[in-house]
């Protein structure tokens, strides 16, 4: 008995005594080092949530902690007298392989995030960007929500509505509606002015600044093309735009303006 106590006692002395002080440090810089990343981390996220959206706070947070909390283990790693070189460049060779294979999404995620920062639209708008349109439902980490007229719903990734143009239609708090209306050649083009000016007059959703622009556009092929360009707020567009129609073609037929329909003369050559 007394020999195996001291066989234990010759390899504590041997193995374990000289590694005290390593392991103690080690466990000291653990468990520190753990309590400073989780409240560094808590404060950086809270940081985050204040500058932008709490899904995107919430991301960036765990990647700063899991990536402090790498850079604790290594350090304790290394006070144990570990190589951590190979670690290192094992976890870099890891990182790059997760990278490339998801560079697709982390792409997504950056456009997310820019999206998130600039602002180019916010829920509720309606746009047209990433080869589609819609309203803006929500603006997720790797993809944005939208509603399309008829209700349906799409989901567009973030790098491609960032890798595009974006067009925002509800930015402003007023649009212009652009209309032509083509009227025969034999058609008094004062009284065709007067008809849409009054049309327009009639109208209270029609801004009166800026004025509207009603003027001859065009000598086409087959009529002549009156622009009729009126202002209006931003949620009027679309029912300026089709009661204007439909009034301009009932006030046409009472004033006897025709609308041509496309035509060509042939002329042909008799050779006797």
């Amino acid at each position: 008995m007394d020999q195996y106590l001291s066989q234990l006692e010759t390899f504590a002395n041997e193995n374990l005594v000289p590694y005290a002080w390593s392991i103690a440090a080690a466990l000291v810089i653990f468990i520190v080092g753990s309590w400073v990343v989780a409240r560094l981390s808590h404060w950086v996220q809270k940081l985050l949530n204040k500058r932008m959206d709490e899904t995107v706070a919430t991301f960036l947070g765990r990647i700063v902690h899991i990536l402090l909390f790498v850079f604790v283990v290594i350090a304790s790693l290394d006070q144990l007298g570990i190589e951590t070189t190979s670690l290192v460049a094992i976890l870099g060779a890891a990182g790059l392989a997760v990278g490339l294979a998801l560079k697709d999404s982390l792409g997504n995620f950056a456009a997310g995030v820019m999206l998130i920062l600039f602002k180019p639209f916010r829920v509720g708008h309606y746009v047209e960007a990433g080869g589609t349109s819609g309203t803006v439902k929500e603006i997720r980490i790797f993809a944005t929500i939208m509603n399309s007229p008829d209700n349906k719903v799409l989901t567009v990734p973030n790098g491609a509505i960032m890798s595009g143009n974006i067009v925002n239609y509800s930015e402003k708090p007023t649009r212009r509606v652009d209309m032509v209306f083509g009227v025969a050649y034999d058609a008094d083009l004062s009284v065709v002015k007067k008809v849409l000016e009054e049309i327009l007059a009639a109208d209270e959703r029609v801004l009166k600044d800026p004025a509207p622009t009603i003027v001859v556009g065009e000598l086409a092929d087959s009529s002549v093309n009156f622009l009729c360009r009126p202002w209006v707020n931003s949620a009027d567009y679309w029912p300026v735009l089709w009661d204007t129609t439909e009034a301009a073609k009932l006030r046409f037929d009472e004033a006897g303006i025709g609308i041509p329909f496309p035509q060509m003369d042939v002329h042909l050559d008799k050779n006797d």
